[in-house]
């Protein structure tokens, strides 16, 4: 018998049928045969077709279109969790998450017809990104050595302007990301805005609870109204045709004064239970929105002053469980939305003053809020170092939203006098029809009443 070399195959013996174990009948299946075909009935391709992409994969680096084996149903179980990101059961809004900055991101904003975005951060840096896939495209170099408070952008995207702790204002061209000009001060800048036509530059100033207006080309200041509140200010924005500047403080109260003869138009004393954090404009300038500490936003009349007598025009409560840190109108004022220090960004119906929508995510304090132009985008800042994206394109269709609707009892208009959208209850016991939004039927109430005040004016001066 010939002797076997080592590492040969065993060689079969010619009494392998006896091996057949009773009440089992030849042939029997292999079992490398048995696991190749249940192997194959899991990919689509076929095993010649593996190795196949497995051998140009090695072969060529660089053939990145060769088809390969499909990736386990686990992964994309967690990316489309991972993309949705962590929301209510029935609340389904896509959102992409911009990294990029060390610390908190104070100011955020859309730019340039909506295709890009301006950040204001406290690790001392601005940052412009691309709001399409999320990269950043420029650092605005000769930056601040103290953290950004606030940045704030021109109506045409063309100039850019930030302010810090360290007590300096700066002005970046957008488009080149050269800086203009920088200017210092000797108090604390908590908030500064450029105006929509790009003229005025308006600051917040701490120490001295004032304001200061300059002049957004050669930095010549034009007014300087110290103790323009009793306690420091919160914040302040421009309305839409820059002849007008609100402002909010921690004493509660708000404030609007005319750039053009230089005085204070208005003041609501004690319009909020706690201190001011922001306001904003809607596109008319008739209205202004204030957010508060006490987990409050309030809707004012600042066109006729309507609230001495009636107070705001709307109030939105609970949609925040703490602190409500900012506000932003729609473009056409069909909603408004706010972020809060619950970590929160809530989407208001302002006709019916309900929250419409909370998008939750963030891991810290929302610090501040855009939306696009186009109604489609909402950029949130936070506390927790990160910016969000998220498309509200599709929101009337989310079923959470759909179920606020059928509790309220909500039908969507056309108004009648701006044709934009507007909430209305289908249970309104009234027999009046409302045909349009809440802000036309503001100023039409308006409008006797200022219309006596005036000729009450002018027979007191005859």
């Amino acid at each position: 018998m010939a002797s076997r070399r080592p590492g040969s195959p065993k060689p079969i013996s010619k009494d392998w049928k006896r091996s057949v174990p009773p009440g089992m009948h030849w042939p029997l299946k292999m079992p490398g045969a048995t696991y190749v075909a249940r192997a194959k009935r899991r990919f689509k391709l076929s095993i010649p077709d593996i190795y196949h992409s497995r051998l140009l994969a090695s072969l060529d680096p660089l053939a990145l279109d060769k088809e390969a084996p499909q990736k386990p149903v686990k992964q994309e179980i967690m990316s489309e969790e991972r993309f949705w990101g962590d929301h209510q059961p029935l609340s389904k809004i896509p959102f992409k998450i911009l990294s990029g900055h060390d610390h908190v991101v104070s100011s955020c904003h859309f730019c340039v017809n909506d295709t890009k975005l301006l950040s204001g951060s406290y690790d001392r840096t601005v940052k412009l990104w691309d709001a399409m896939d999320g990269s950043v495209i420029r650092d605005f170099e000769e930056g601040p050595s103290a953290p950004v408070t606030e940045c704030s952008i021109t109506a045409d995207s063309r100039r850019i302007i930030a302010a810090s702790y360290d007590k300096t204002v700066r002005t970046w061209d957008l488009e080149t990301g050269q800086l203009l000009w920088q200017t210092n001060h000797d108090y604390f800048i908590v908030s500064c805005k450029l105006s929509p036509n790009g003229k005025y530059v308006a600051l917040s100033l701490d120490v001295d609870r004032g304001i200061c207006i300059m002049d957004a080309e050669n930095t010549t200041i034009l007014a300087n109204i110290k103790d323009h509140h009793r306690r420091s200010i919160m914040a302040c924005c421009f309305d839409p045709d820059s002849q007008k500047l609100a402002s909010v403080s921690l004493d509660r109260s708000i404030k609007i004064w005319d750039v053009t003869s230089k005085a204070t138009l208005l003041t609501i004393t004690k319009a909020h239970e706690n201190a001011i954090s922001n306001c904003c404009f809607t596109f008319s300038g008739h209205f202004l929105c204030s957010s508060s500490w006490d987990k409050k936003l309030k809707i004012w009349n600042v066109h006729t002053g309507e609230f001495r007598n009636r107070g705001a025009c709307v109030t939105l409560m609970q949609g925040h469980e703490g602190c409500v840190s900012s506000c932003c109108f729609a473009r056409d004022n069909s909603f408004l939305i706010s972020g809060g220090f619950d970590k929160s960004v809530a989407i208001w119906d302002v006709g019916e003053g309900y929250r419409k929508l909370s998008l939750k995510g963030h891991e810290d304090w929302v610090m501040d809020v855009a939306i696009s132009n186009n109604k489609k985008w909402i950029l949130s800042a936070s506390k927790d170092r990160t910016m969000r994206l998220w498309n509200i394109e599709k929101i009337d269709q989310v079923p959470l939203v759909i179920e606020n609707q059928k509790a309220m009892g909500t039908l969507v208009k056309q108004c009648e006098g701006c044709d934009r959208p507007f909430s209305t209850l289908e249970s309104d016991s009234s027999f009046e029809i409302v045909t349009k939004c809440i802000f036309c039927r503001r100023d039409a109430m308006d409008l006797p009443a200022a219309a006596s005040s005036s000729s009450e004016t002018e027979n007191k001066e005859d």
